[in-house]
């Protein structure tokens, strides 16, 4: 028997509820969830067997759905929707989803929707909050961007909790990154202080996909789908001259899954650069001179977050609180430049950045569906009084995660795993470019 391995904390996956559920849910004709249903977290047998061993119940998300009974009363319930951070596709997809779920299945009458992220909630910043009707969110969903505007930055809880009391509003639905998800706990703390019945809901948006304990995010789809055009242009353009280099930058501060899957998705691509994945310069521009020596030409991903060793590390913090990052891509432009430069050696190179097209677009035909799913979800989860949680996909399923589940690190790239392993194989650039 396996004594030694260590078991995760089933408390860890509890979700947190306001209340018992005492009325009837007003959705007809559903499929309801069980509170017992579940969704496992781990995927392989050899994962579970020390559970097993140990006459344990595996570790397991509470399965996101509608229930048969919920806690608020949709006649006397008001909500609220904000977006925070930086934009990402699909953000209006779920404000439309929230909406006409709230509206149509629960006759939710009451929404508002605070503009400019967190700002919305403090009044000091004078955003009139919008109310939000069906007739108000009908086509927003063909649009890019945010309905409700967006911001960066935190704001004092004790304000944004007067806020939500002075509307009266039962319900707020945070969509958001990290920073927004820290937020989001921290008004749930200041509404435990105070003993009140309002749920704090999260949908988490990240274009980088870097969320722990969820397997995709909404807009990473969409943001690979787009990605791909950069690196398809960026080879014609490569092949299209002697010694041709087409450089692509793309979004991933902290996790490279978008260059790695747009990599993957346009095997033209010679050289991917990740931030879980160190380079020195000198290594890549030899490989890069070899490679335009046997072939003639090539393509070089890079995410934004890759290389930061390169650069002092002292930037600061943006008002997200995230570290404020070196611009790789301008880097390697100059760097790949001055060095055949050096060696007199013409090279034609053409930069790409399309992350601010790819953030403002509208969503991708499958990630539009599954914003939709989230929207959905989330409120399901929010009449019935659940708490301090965000929606979660995990294992092919819609999920409840506890938000301290997924503020103390982001989800990377693992350097030995599966993924990265298929774009060394897919570029041919050395394992080793240190």
């Amino acid at each position: 028997m396996n004594t030694d391995a260590t078991l995760m904390n089933p408390k860890d996956f509890e979700i947190k509820k306001l209340g018992p559920s005492t009325f009837a849910s007003p959705m007809e004709g559903g499929c309801f969830t069980e509170d017992k249903d579940a969704v496992l977290f781990h995927t392989q047998y050899r994962e579970i067997e020390p559970y097993i061993e140990q006459q344990v119940i595996p570790p397991a998300f509470e399965m996101a759905g509608p229930r048969q009974s919920i806690f608020f009363d949709p006649d006397m319930l008001t909500c609220g929707i904000v977006t925070c951070g930086g934009l990402c596709p699909g953000l209006n997809d779920v404000i439309r989803a929230i909406v006409l779920c709230l509206h149509h299945h629960y006759g939710v009458k009451k929404i508002f929707g605070f503009r400019y992220g967190y700002e919305g909630l403090n009044p000091a910043y004078y955003h009139t909050p919008m109310e939000l009707k069906p007739s108000i969110v009908d086509d927003i969903h063909q649009k890019g961007g945010s309905l409700l505007g967006s911001s960066r930055g935190p704001q004092d809880p004790k304000v944004m909790v007067d806020t939500l009391v002075q509307l009266g509003v039962g319900i707020l639905f945070a969509i958001g990154g990290d920073g927004t998800l820290r937020g989001a706990e921290a008004i749930t703390r200041e509404i435990e202080k105070r003993g009140l019945n309002i749920s704090i809901i999260s949908i988490p948006k990240t274009i980088d996909n870097d969320i722990c304990n969820v397997d995709m995010s909404f807009g990473y789809e969409t943001a690979v789908a787009e990605s791909r055009r950069s690196t398809k242009t960026a080879h014609v353009e490569a092949v299209g001259a002697r010694n041709g280099v087409g450089l692509v930058k793309l979004m991933g501060r902290e996790s490279g899954f978008i260059a790695a899957a747009a990599t993957l998705a346009n095997n033209d691509v010679n050289f991917c650069l990740i931030p879980e994945v160190d380079f020195s310069m000198e290594s890549l521009l030899k490989a890069l001179e070899k490679r335009l020596c046997q072939r003639g030409h090539a393509v070089i991903v890079v995410g934004e977050g890759a290389g930061q060793s390169l650069f002092d590390d002292s930037r600061g913090q943006d008002a997200s609180g995230n570290r404020k990052l070196g611009d790789i891509g301008q880097l390697l432009r100059s760097a790949i430049k001055d060095y055949f430069a050096s060696r007199s050696m013409d090279i034609t190179l053409k930069y790409i950045d399309p992350s601010y097209m790819i953030r403002s677009t509208p969503a991708s035909a499958m990630d539009s569906a599954f914003c939709l799913q989230l929207g959905m979800h989330a409120v399901h989860a929010g009449v019935t009084g659940r708490t301090n949680m965000l929606v979660g996909h995990w294992n092919n399923q819609f999920t409840h995660v506890p938000i301290p589940m997924v503020v103390h690190s982001r989800r990377k790239v693992d350097p030995k795993g599966k993924l990265w392993a298929s774009v060394l194989a897919s570029t041919g650039q050395p394992i080793d470019l240190t």
